[in-house]
């Protein structure tokens, strides 16, 4: 027994959803707009190096460098590494694969930034210790002794005096 609403392949009312054309983009919007994310980012990322270079020329407010002189360009790039990342999701999501790539790049590199300023900025736990203490050699011994004819260690021959 048929039914008439069964769905049976080839019925035209799915041959016409298959002929629909798709959400992704065609042409070259997709790079094109991938471009364009990452010039907008690239002048963003420019005045936030601005901002950044200015705060390390100017004079010290202080005694001591404060948590934000310290860490600062190492969080305001990691904050900015966000905002590429959450485009890249939301591109590759939509099926923007070159912008969203483009995306994963941009966020990847901003990334590595980051670390390379955390590292760089890094303070130095030997810093307050001053300087190393340094180790003496053991004095050697000033005394010709004839060698050993025990068979003993250097030791042995010296305790017995010959």
């Amino acid at each position: 027994m048929t039914h008439s609403g069964s769905r049976l392949p080839g019925r035209p009312d799915e041959r016409a959803v298959s002929r629909q054309p798709s959400s992704s983009p065609g042409g070259c919007a997709d790079p094109l707009m991938g471009v364009l994310l990452v010039v907008a980012e690239a002048a963003g990322g420019a005045l936030l190096l601005l901002v950044i270079a200015l705060r390390t020329l100017a004079p010290p407010h202080g005694p001591s460098e404060s948590f934000a002189d310290v860490w600062g360009p190492a969080i305001a790039l990691a904050a900015l590494a966000t905002v590429p990342a959450g485009l890249a999701v939301a591109l590759l999501r939509n099926r923007w694969h070159w912008a969203g790539g483009m995306q994963v790049l941009v966020a990847a590199a901003l990334c590595a930034a980051a670390l390379a300023s955390a590292v760089q900025q890094r303070p130095d736990p030997w810093a307050d210790r001053g300087p190393a203490p340094t180790v003496s050699p053991s004095p050697a011994p000033t005394w010709n002794s004839p060698p050993c004819r025990s068979g003993g260690d250097s030791d042995e021959c010296a305790r017995s005096g010959g």
